[in-house]
This record gives C-alpha cells, sequence and structure tokens, in this order.
C-alpha cells in the first residue's frame, strides 16, 4: 500500500505533467518582484489601490469555491492573498500565467509570481488582490507539516535550508548577524582603521593557544595550517609601518564544540600602533556599546541566565585576586597539585597535557562562571599570555585585559611584546610545552621574531569572535551559525 507522502509525489508529478502539456515554464529565468511584503504591509498607506508584482512562497492556501485566501512568503515575511475568480485574467501562454481555473494546479512550497491591487479585506488585512498568476519555481516535494527541527536539532542543521524556511524568525537572527558585522565595520572604518587581508593557510601558525586544522598544497607539495588567529600576519604589517589595521574573516581551531565554540568562526581582530591595552580598553568598550545600540536599540541583555548592561561602568577585575577570593588558589605560589585537585572537585575534566598554564587556566573559568560582567579582566600572568608585554612593575604579570561577560571571556587584547629576545625566550617555553604534547602551545616563528628585530612600534591588539553576537541572541553556537559543522550521516 503507498505512503501518504508516494500519494503526495504521484499527485504533484500528475500536475507537472499537465502544466508542461499547457506550455508553462516551471522554472523560468525572468522575474519581477518590485517590492518586499513587509514593505507593502507595513506601509499599507503608502501602496493602497496601486497594483504591484509581489513574489515569494506559497505557505498557506484556502479554498472556499471562488474565492480563495492564500499566503506567500519571502525574506521579509508574509503577505495575504485574495484571489477571486471574476477578478483573475484568464491564462495566457503567451505570458506564462494562469487563470483561476488552474490554481488547482499550485501546491504550497511553490515559488510564484503575482500582480494585483493592494487592499485590505474586511478583517483588515493587507492583502494583495491577485489579478495574475506566474509560475517561478515549482515544488516537487511538499514542505513539512510538523518542522522535524523541533525535536532534532541535527536534522534541523542538516536540512537549514527547510529549517530557516520553516523557522522565519531563524532569518530574522542572521540578518541582524549581518548586520552586527558590518557595524563592526563600519565602526573600525570611522576610527581610522583599514582593512587587510591575511593569509588563512599559514606554514606556521600562532596568536592564540589552540589546535590547528592541517592541509597540504599539491603545487608545492607542502603542509599548511588553517589559520587560528591573524595576529602574527597584522603585526608584521605593523612592522611594515601600517598603524591601524583589522582583519574580519574566518579562524579554524581543531577543538570541541560546544555552545560557545566552533571549529570555524568569525573573528575581528585589529592592531593600533602607538596605543597601549589602555587605549585598546577604552575602544572596546565604545564597540560592544555601539553595537549593542545599532543592531538591537538596547544596552540591556540577558545571556546564559545572566543579567548585564553595556551601559553601566566596566568594572576591573584582579585575575590574582579574584581566583585567591573565590577558590582560594593562589596561582603564583600554590602547587601544581592544589590546584589540580581544586579543578577536579568543580567537575572539569583536563584533556591532553596537563601543565601549570592549563591548570592555572581552568582555576580562572571555574571563578568567570560567576562574573555577570560587564568587566575587563586585568594582569593576567605572563605565563598565560606568551604574546602579551609584561608591566613594567610586576614583569610576571603582563599588560593585558579580557572582556568578561555572561560568565564568559567576549574579547581578549593586550600591549602587544615587540621586544624580540622576550619573544624568542617565550616561544621557546612553548616550544618546550608542545614537545611535551601540549598541542595548544604555540609554535616558533622565526621570521616574526626577525620582523621584531627590525623593529616594531608600541602596539596594541584586540581580537573578538562571533561569540559576542551568539551571547547577545543568548543562543548557543550552532544556533548562531548557519552552517555548523555535522557528522555526515551514512545512507543504509
Amino acid at each position: 500500500m503507498a505512503s501518504r507522502l508516494e500519494e503526495i509525489l504521484k499527485e504533484r508529478e500528475k500536475k507537472i505533467e499537465t502544466l508542461k502539456k499547457m506550455g508553462i515554464d516551471l522554472y523560468p529565468a525572468r522575474s519581477i518582484k518590485e517590492v518586499s511584503n513587509s514593505e507593502v504591509v507595513e506601509n499599507f498607506e503608502k501602496y493602497e489601490g496601486k497594483t504591484l508584482t509581489l513574489a515569494g512562497r506559497i505557505m498557506a492556501w484556502r479554498e472556499h469555491g471562488k474565492l480563495i485566501f492564500g499566503q506567500i512568503q519571502d525574506q521579509s515575511g508574509r503577505i495575504q492573498l485574495f484571489i477571486r475568480s471574476d477578478m483573475m485574467d484568464m491564462a495566457d501562454k503567451a505570458r506564462q500565467t494562469l487563470g483561476f481555473d488552474n490554481l488547482d494546479l499550485l501546491d504550497i512550497g511553490d515559488i510564484i509570481q503575482t500582480t494585483g491591487e493592494v487592499v485590505k479585506t474586511r478583517t483588515g488585512e493587507v492583502s494583495l488582490q491577485v489579478k495574475e498568476i506566474k509560475i517561478l519555481t515549482k515544488a516537487r516535494l511538499p514542505l513539512p507539516e510538523k518542522w522535524v527541527g523541533i525535536v532534532d536539532p541535527d536534522e534541523a542543521f542538516r536540512k537549514r535550508y527547510l529549517d530557516l524556511l520553516m523557522s522565519p524568525e531563524k532569518i530574522k537572527r542572521f540578518e541582524r548577524k549581518a548586520k552586527f558585522w558590518s557595524e563592526c565595520r563600519a565602526f573600525m572604518k570611522a576610527k581610522g582603521f583599514m582593512e587587510v587581508e591575511t593569509p588563512v593557510l599559514e606554514a606556521v601558525t600562532g596568536g592564540a593557544d589552540a589546535k590547528p586544522f592541517i592541509t597540504h598544497m599539491n603545487s608545492i607539495d607542502q603542509d599548511f595550517f588553517l589559520r587560528i588567529s591573524t595576529e602574527l600576519y597584522q603585526k608584521r604589517l605593523i612592522g611594515a609601518g601600517f598603524e591601524k589595521i583589522f582583519t574580519l574573516g574566518p579562524n579554524f581551531r581543531n577543538e570541541g564544540m560546544d555552545d560557545e565554540h566552533m571549529p570555524e568562526y568569525y573573528s575581528l581582530e585589529w592592531y593600533w600602533a602607538y596605543a597601549d591595552y589602555r587605549d585598546n580598553m577604552q575602544l572596546t568598550r565604545e564597540l560592544y556599546r555601539y553595537l549593542a545600540k545599532e543592531v538591537y536599540g538596547k544596552t540591556k541583555f540577558v545571556s546564559r541566565g545572566m543579567e548585564y548592561d553595556l551601559a553601566d561602568d566596566w568594572k576591573e577585575i584582579d585575575y590574582l585576586t579574584v581566583i585567591k577570593e573565590k577558590i582560594g588558589i593562589d596561582i603564583l605560589n600554590s602547587s601544581d597539585v592544589d590546584m589540580l585537585e581544586t579543578v577536579k572537585k568543580s567537575g572539569v575534566k583536563l584533556a591532553g597535557e596537563i601543565n601549570r598554564a592549563r591548570l592555572i587556566d581552568n582555576c580562572w573559568k571555574i571563578v568567570r562562571k560567576t562574573i555577570a560582567g560587564p568587566g575587563f579582566l586585568i594582569n593576567v600572568p605572563k605565563i598565560m599570555s606568551p604574546l602579551a608585554k609584561s608591566k613594567p612593575e610586576n614583569p610576571e604579570l603582563t599588560e593585558r585585559f579580557q572582556i568578561l561577560i555572561a560568565g564568559s571571556e567576549l574579547g581578549n587584547g593586550y600591549s602587544e611584546l615587540n621586544d624580540p629576545m622576550d619573544q624568542k625566550e617565550r616561544f621557546e617555553e612553548q616550544e618546550k610545552a608542545r614537545k611535551k604534547g601540549d598541542e595548544e602551545a604555540q609554535m616558533m616563528d622565526t621570521d616574526f621574531v626577525e620582523m621584531l628585530e627590525y623593529g616594531m612600534p608600541p602596539t596594541s591588539g584586540f581580537g573578538m569572535s562571533e561569540r559576542l553576537f551568539w551571547f547577545m541572541e543568548d543562543v548557543s553556537a550552532r544556533e548562531g551559525t548557519l552552517f555548523p559543522p555535522l557528522r555526515v550521516k551514512k545512507e543504509i
């Protein structure tokens, strides 16, 4: 016995054959769409009584004898179609239009072009009183009656096109994401920064503690890394004479996925010659407030159950002090054994090489979950900051800051280390950690050290990822990414 889906597919196939016999092109190249649906609905007074041509996908269809009510959806939203048999033109092969008697050949999911007069129905709903309809795309498969993404998130991400189509509010989220990045660009350019391109494929990767992806370039028969940061190349440009530059684009880190992390993500990173970390603290605070107002029209948010207001004063939180106060660990003097015991008690599962830097970092992660922010984390130890300049009054600490919001780090900046010998020594320490099995430790970059030997001016850099957007939306990393990576579903 045929399934319901098989019956629907047969029925649709018959409609397709009928339309073809009528000489209707089911996938024409040429179409007309004068305005968006929401433009008409939201500005009815402007369009009332005017004849317009709209286009979109049929999402609803109710027949009442010689009267049909439908809805078409475009990116902006839906508009009602009000169709009367006595108001529609006859079918016309030359113009590729359907008549009222042919409308039973349409299905929900079809994409159509429709022309008519903008009116309001007796119920007060803004509608297009249809005069003619043209098929732009015939849907062979039916849209789901109940979207599976509600109960199976993985299926939603695999068929993201259906997820967005059936959940149009998610399209609005990604419209905001596009605005988020465009406003980042606008802000940086207004502050005198120039956008520069940096390589995605690097022979030596660095700029962060992360495990890189490896690929191979056939033309020169050499392995490369996908970049984990744009830092070292942007600082090469500062050494070359550029003074205010930024890069906006994807980075790649071959690590786990969770609500705050994706292996591939977008990031804004900038470098500012003749500035220090204090200058950048002011600039980043201004950027975050600007993004909140321009994208969301507000500064108050709730993320991960924590409330914060970006318009508030941003407190400065001392790295050493807050860890000691919250969990009793003195990161400069406590033993590795004490730190490991504290980390294990918190339920953190350590992976890979366990060294002092990783223990300190995990102690901090226990503490940061309690901080709603907004705030600046300062006085981060040198052992945690291989590229940051040490503080003159205490060489064990660095001129580094991290932005704390809703229990997480949503930005990282510092006064850049420009002493070549100091940088070389720190790379060497990182290289030792790599040889002991720490795959996230940074690599020795001798070319970068040589650039510093020629001289790089005092500089401050800052980087933030799309994690800030995910937090402002209060969604997971996967929900805030159009196409998150998924394990390939094998066909049986």
